[in-house]
């Protein structure tokens, strides 16, 4: 853990040399993808040893498999190795060599990799074999029209940027980046037949990191002397269970999730404050033409902590896992898209009893929660007064809700989950299923290819907002008027 700190301490002092003596306009594409390419895997061989080979060895294999297999099938063969050579090094990891432990380790990269992977993979797919009226919003948006070099390839899944803790960003973005295309505008006269190219004043990312590391730092403080004061296992304690009332109880559940959640806080934010760092992340101005350093950020901090339904706290955390599981898994899936999705996600979590657990709870609460909201919330949000009580309410629900979830994935194994579940007489996997029987649940339609009517929980707005594209941008060339999402400039930039 301590060598996955200092490396990724390292690679936040290398973003901000690569961004100032190998910035774009300064050096070719060729020597950035090297340069990230060749810093990444020194990070992860000093943080990993040779285990770091695995990334190498996954990635390689990945790519053959692509060129090989060809664009009409290679989506499905790279999803299957990548995932399966992921969870083989799990199972070897977790029951052969250090069973419970948190220990930084190198399936965590592997993890990422196998999104960018897997991502891709569905990309080219679409980009390059599927017809472009048969893709969806999202994935025209995203989808890649040639085949990436090697070097593309390595640089994308092992730059120093993301190799330690990610997070997940589209191929599309990351070119983009290396290339030095993030900040260039285009608009079309008002003929139609011409474009025009306005290159737009690099923004500097340095308030951004300054604040994303000032989150690191009280994350930090707290884990460390807060989290260990309040452990998540004493809500398996025989004497607490035997003595504590329910409400003391249900309120250590709560606190104890809390305290659990800064080093996730930690971790992410400063992955992104090093992908800022290097000058990648910028998504464009808001309405007060304040910049905006949220492209491939993980997770908003106050709407997890204050969300009032299981989707927002969903929404809010680990959006890029939640953006992939959308992409690769739900928006393909012919059935039970909710459930396949859920399933996928414990696959990728790992090999412990209780990922499974907490992912087949969520299923129930999804569901659940989906269905409270469809036919309840609107009763309760023309008075404001009657609205705040109900926000309220759906909080402490909410809250409670999450923790109970969530326990199984931080406890690991069966046993204790289910002596935790017992000793609540698995009272909200009962209250879900009892609310299933009572509201209607709105269905997919059988066979469709776009699960517009049933969104799921996982970033709806962060989606819409990447796809107000087509022709938004401000005929002035102030740079505050943009309108357009940077992400999903492509179908005007030059491929």
């Amino acid at each position: 853990q301590v060598n996955f700190v200092v490396c990724q301490l390292f690679a936040l002092l290398a973003a901000v040399w690569f961004r100032t003596y190998l910035h774009s306009s300064k050096t070719s594409p060729f020597i950035r993808h090297v340069v990230a390419t060749l810093l990444g895997l020194y990070l992860a061989l000093f943080c990993f040893g040779w285990y770091a080979l695995h990334f190498v060895i996954q990635s390689g294999i990945s790519y053959y498999i692509m060129i090989i297999i060809g664009v009409e099938n290679m989506h499905k063969y790279c999803f299957v190795f990548a995932l399966g050579y992921l969870t083989v090094c799990q199972i070897t990891r977790v029951y052969i060599f250090d069973y419970g432990q948190y220990s930084a380790d190198f399936s965590g990269p592997m993890m990422i990799i196998t999104q960018k992977i897997t991502s891709l993979a569905f990309e080219i797919h679409d980009g390059m074999f599927r017809k472009n009226e048969d893709l969806t919003p999202s994935q025209r948006c995203l989808a890649v029209r040639r085949m990436p070099s090697l070097l593309e390839y390595l640089s994308y899944n092992c730059n120093f940027m993301g190799i330690l803790a990610g997070p997940l960003c589209s191929y599309k973005d990351y070119i983009t980046f290396i290339e030095g295309r993030s900040y260039q505008l285009q608009q079309s006269e008002a003929n139609g037949k011409e474009d025009t190219k306005y290159e737009q004043t690099d923004p500097s990312p340095n308030i951004a990191v300054a604040q994303k590391l000032l989150i690191c730092g009280l994350s930090l403080l707290f884990h460390m002397t807060i989290t260990k004061t309040l452990p998540v296992e004493y809500n398996i304690d025989d004497n607490f269970r035997a003595t504590a009332s329910w409400p003391v109880r249900f309120f250590y559940l709560y606190v104890s999730l809390m305290a659990a959640r800064p080093k996730y806080y930690f971790a992410w934010t400063l992955a992104d404050a090093i992908n800022n760092a290097a000058g990648f992340g910028f998504r464009g101005y808001d309405k007060n033409g304040v910049t905006r350093w949220d492209l491939i950020s993980n997770l908003r901090i106050q709407q997890i902590e204050f969300s009032t339904s299981f989707k927002m706290f969903l929404d809010n955390w680990n959006i890029q896992t939640a953006l992939w599981l959308k992409r690769v898994c739900y928006e393909r899936a012919t059935f039970s898209p909710t459930i396949q999705t859920f399933i996928l996600s414990a696959i990728w979590h790992g090999v412990y009893p209780g990922y499974y657990l907490t992912f087949l709870t969520g299923v129930l609460m999804t569901l659940a929660a989906r269905a409270i909201r469809n036919n309840i919330r609107h009763y309760f949000v023309e008075s404001p007064a009657v609205k705040l009580c109900y926000d309220i309410v759906t909080w402490m629900t909410t809250q409670a809700a999450i923790s109970y979830t969530v326990v199984p994935f931080v406890l690991l194994s069966v046993k204790p989950s289910f002596t935790f579940y017992s000793s609540c007489y698995f009272c909200l996997h009962i209250a879900s299923i009892l609310v299933l029987l009572v509201f209607p649940l709105k269905r997919t339609q059988k066979g469709s290819k776009n699960h517009e009517g049933v969104q799921p929980v996982w970033s709806r707005k962060l989606e819409e907002e990447r796809l107000l594209q087509k022709n938004s941008y401000s005929t002035t060339n102030n740079s505050f008027s943009q309108k357009q999402e940077i992400t999903c400039r492509y179908q005007a930039l030059k491929q």
